[in-house]
């Protein structure tokens, strides 16, 4: 799922480019990404990654830290290949002019792939995006056949949104009203004053929900959807950049890196680990 979201955060102009130069065995040379020789003391060229907020995946902390699954994994990554990530906060509306201008150089905050394959040059995917459904506590409904003729309300301009107006092709039944509401917070209150039988949407906003409800709420056991998430750069651009930033992803699952970080946030790897390939 992923991802037609709103930022409050301002995007800075300021752009510091990235351009062809040596530096202690680490250099850039038409978009590739050479790997920088371990034990160099030299400062590590930027690459600044546009992100939105979207916990536990991208988020600012209240002391202007970034933090999150994807952040984790960015700067294991871009490390290993010999850069210093810079992180900038995004209006997610603007992020293709953001990377057509050079303001950033990729799109990193829990982007899905899917349908949008042909749009960015990749990397990835690196883990699984599940939606997946809330019913209150006392509920009857368990199971996503068991929506049938229900109200569920969703957010609009969402994977969810497509699911349940059978944009995308599934097997979920068909419902008495599919309720479309602008912000999560509108979402929640639907569930929470009975004008919806059921929300639906990305599985770590909903897992927030659930775990501060304090048992009003429970989740279902079924995802009616999965996306690929993905690093997206310019198209036509980056070809080799992409696909070193993809083997070093690979090889960080390989080593438990990446289940490390996904449990630390509460993320089931089993369940969004391309593969099943946790450790």
């Amino acid at each position: 799922m992923r991802k037609n979201r709103k930022s409050s955060s301002h995007t800075h102009r300021n752009r510091i480019y990235i351009t062809a130069f040596l530096l202690a065995g680490s250099f850039i040379l038409g978009g590739c990404i050479i790997k920088k020789e371990k034990g160099a003391d030299s400062k590590l060229p930027e690459i600044v990654i546009g992100i939105d907020y979207f916990e536990p995946y991208s988020y600012q902390t209240s002391d202007g830290e970034y933090k999150g699954v994807d952040v984790e994994l960015a700067r294991e990554a871009f490390q290993r290949l010999g850069y210093q990530p810079r992180f900038e906060n995004i209006v997610w509306e603007d992020k293709d002019e953001l990377l057509a201008d050079g303001t950033i150089d990729c799109l990193w905050s829990s982007y899905s792939m899917n349908g949008r394959e042909d749009k960015y040059q990749w990397a990835g995917p690196y883990l699984y995006s599940r939606q997946m459904v809330v019913v209150r506590a006392e509920s009857e409904i368990q199971t996503l056949q068991e929506l049938k003729g229900k109200r569920i309300a969703v957010q609009a301009t969402t994977k969810a949104e497509d699911l349940f107006l059978h944009k995308i092709e599934s097997d979920l039944p068909q419902m008495e009203q599919v309720n479309c509401f602008s912000t999560t917070n509108e979402l929640y209150a639907a569930l929470r004053k009975d004008y919806a039988d059921a929300i639906a949407g990305h599985e770590a906003m909903l897992g927030s929900l659930v775990q501060d409800g304090e048992g009003a709420y429970r989740m279902l056991k079924e995802s009616p959807y999965k996306s690929e998430l993905g690093v997206a750069f310019k198209k036509g651009t980056h070809k080799e950049a992409a696909a070193d930033l993809t083997e070093t992803l690979k090889e960080m699952q390989d080593e438990g890196i990446t289940e490390e970080i996904v449990s630390k946030y509460g993320l089931d790897a089993d369940e969004i680990l391309p593969e099943g390939e946790s450790k």
